[in-house]
């Protein structure tokens, strides 16, 4: 496994990271926690060294998982863990990156994950009532504790990110981006360009829907969060298709999935960028890290960027009270 350093830092994880999220929350019931447990450590021993997780996911129960699957290995690995939600009766109640509460998260999570130093600790959401400079302010403190190393950022648009930059070096940005959400080349990656910041995309597979796994007769379980996801409605999911059907095309000359064209794309767009696909099935968590073995030459990445321009995407990331939740 190859590794990359994120931005300008001395931060070097594998280029490839695992997503933990799905294995305790958002994708319908939880998975048995001591398979879980294999999984990520078999994630270990194929050389992923970087691994992402956050309060929000259970709550709580997601951290409580990765510690303990990752204790034999503290030293070798580098975990990723969020701040920003408050939580009422085991339930997110809304946005909370007050400094005072952002010092007790960090606190807690590192009792969850039984670490002493958190090396990634990224604001989850903007929050508009806490000002971002509060909130860099806060990390830097914990910082100098000795309690974090690195100060992350997600969904934050490129204001926030250039506040908070000023105030404590922004070691990563994480936010969705893949062949099916561009938006980021806009603004959000020149500005991580200029400033030395790395880039650490969520859904790089497009929420499974790159994997050409889903289709319209597809039915999700009551607790995933993609039955309200506009993307993913029937008649969306239909429409999108286009877009897989050529891709699993493209990716059967290359002789891969398209899963892992989706993945290859993403390494082949700034080599300080680092995905974080999630999965709770082994075959799968090994094809993604074959994804790091495959070259795009210029031609390759020229088809595919014609053929994404070609055909329309339908639907938004995410139902409106979410979208609100996405930083400027």
């Amino acid at each position: 496994m190859q590794k990359r350093k994120l931005g300008k830092t001395n931060l070097e994880v594998s280029a490839l990271g695992l997503g933990c999220m799905s294995m305790s929350f958002g994708y319908g019931p939880p998975a048995d926690k001591r398979e879980m447990i294999a999984l990520i450590r078999f994630a270990v021993e194929r050389g992923i060294t970087f691994f992402d997780t956050a309060e929000a996911y259970g709550p709580f129960s997601n951290e409580e998982l990765v510690g303990e699957a990752l204790a034999p290995v503290r030293d070798h690995v580098v975990i990723a863990t969020k701040f920003g939600f408050r939580f009422e009766a085991g339930k997110q109640s809304g946005l909370d990156s007050r400094p005072a509460h952002i010092k007790e998260v960090a606190d807690a999570a590192l009792e969850r994950l039984k670490i002493e130093v958190i090396d990634l600790f990224y604001q989850h959401r903007v929050d508009p009532n806490v000002p971002i400079e509060d909130v860099a302010g806060a990390v830097k403190d914990l910082i100098q504790e000795g309690k974090v190393k690195y100060f992350g950022l997600s969904e934050a648009g490129v204001q926030t990110i250039r506040r908070a930059h000023a105030v404590q070096s922004v070691a990563a940005l994480q936010s969705e981006y893949s062949l099916w959400w561009r938006e980021p080349e806009a603004e959000v990656l020149p500005t991580l360009e200029e400033l030395g910041i790395g880039f650490v995309p969520f859904s790089p597979l497009g929420k499974g829907f790159l994997t050409g796994k889903i289709d319209e007769n597809t039915t999700f379980d009551s607790s995933d969060f993609r039955n309200v996801v506009p993307r993913f409605t029937p008649e969306n999911r239909k429409a999108n298709l286009a877009f897989v059907d050529w891709l699993t095309t493209f990716a059967e000359r290359k002789k891969a999935t398209s899963a892992q064209i989706a993945l290859a794309w993403l390494l082949a767009q700034k080599p300080w960028i680092v995905p974080i696909p999630g999965t709770t099935k082994r075959h799968r968590l090994e094809e993604n890290i074959a994804a790091t073995a495959i070259e795009l030459t210029a031609e390759d990445l020229r088809e595919i960027d014609r053929a994404a321009a070609r055909i329309t995407v339908h639907g938004a990331r995410y139902p409106e009270h979410l979208e609100r939740m996405t930083g400027r």
